[in-house]
């Protein structure tokens, strides 16, 4: 590479899956039990035109507690990202943590660093899609989606209220509080 090149890093919204792009019905991984949050294709779709890289980071510690397999959290994965696809938008990633050191059956009982609030999905989408964290936002329904952001350098953390309940603390912990990810229109660049 030549060291007079300049390499322009991009941004990227990472988002939740479960209460932000979806409803949170516990531990989803059929299709048929998968409802999309209103408004959430045409929010993406604002987003991706903005330039932004669409970046899901889930924790599934279903799979950690034998709910679902792997194979299952792909398949739906797959059917997830065509019904977007349909919708004219390209989710350009995927990051999960299968694991929960508490409830987790073995292999998934570990201590990791991907699993939220920890920021290793986010720094893995980073490194491999060559993002600058300071030009991106991050939208969670949880104070665990906000402090992974802070420890990845997310320049806008955002809660979303369509998804768990949440404390003044929680609330405290976003830049911005959304009723849910159809809010998006107010980010303009």
């Amino acid at each position: 590479m030549n060291p007079n090149t300049v390499t322009t890093l991009r941004k990227a919204a990472f988002l939740d899956r479960d209460g932000v792009i979806n409803i949170d019905h516990g531990y989803t991984f059929k299709p048929g039990h998968f409802d999309f949050i209103d408004g959430v294709f045409d929010a993406c779709r604002h987003l991706q035109n903005l330039g932004y890289l669409l970046i899901v980071v889930t924790n599934q510690s279903g799979i950690a507690r034998g709910y679902y397999t792997e194979q299952d959290f792909a398949v739906l994965t797959s059917w997830m990202k065509q019904q977007f696809a349909a919708h004219g938008v390209k989710i350009d990633g995927v990051y999960y943590c299968p694991h929960h050191l508490e409830k987790g059956q073995v292999p998934y009982n570990i201590d990791c660093d991907c699993r939220k609030p920890n920021p290793g999905m986010l720094t893995q989408a980073i490194r491999e899609f060559g993002i600058d964290p300071a030009l991106s936002l991050m939208v969670g329904d949880k104070a665990a989606d906000m402090q992974a952001a802070a420890a990845a350098g997310v320049g806008r953390k955002i809660l979303v209220q369509s998804g768990q309940a949440l404390s003044d603390e929680d609330l405290q912990s976003a830049d911005m509080v959304w009723a849910s990810l159809a809010d998006v229109k107010q980010i303009t660049e």
